[in-house]
């Protein structure tokens, strides 16, 4: 099981706008600002109101094509509305919502483009698609 992953982003701002509205559909309501030392990078991460901030984003060159970030989603309108947040805090559309039968039976999900270019899959495994 993953309990956190780090995006190197080109625009710290602009990505922490863009998660904040996209991950709304998760329900991450908290964002907390790590401050850099001399031994660590500077932070921002994100959780619900656990405080298990499990995605975190770093100042940096981007490399987009070094990672895939598949987040799990509970049901498939929460994939719907990952999709409709994500695209309206300018993502990039790069799979649409919809059946992906060729990973499985169960398998619902979609792909955006960050504002980096990162590729961030939502997926839902739990029921038969509708």
């Amino acid at each position: 099981m993953i309990d956190h992953v780090i995006l190197t982003v080109n625009d710290m701002q602009r990505s922490v706008v863009f998660y904040e509205k996209a991950l709304i559909p998760f329900g991450v309501t908290e964002v907390i600002d790590y401050p850099g030392s001399d031994d660590h990078p500077h932070l921002v991460g994100f959780s619900k109101r656990n405080g298990n901030h499990f995605f975190w984003l770093k100042q940096g060159r981007a490399d987009p094509e070094a990672i895939h970030v598949g987040i799990a989603a509970e049901s498939q309108d929460v994939v719907n509305k990952f999709y409709q947040a994500a695209m309206a805090a300018g993502g990039r559309m790069k799979v649409p919502p919809a059946a992906q039968l060729q990973y499985g039976a169960d398998y619902y999900a979609t792909w955006v483009l960050d504002p980096d270019g990162h590729d961030i899959e939502v997926v839902n495994k739990t029921g038969r698609i509708k």
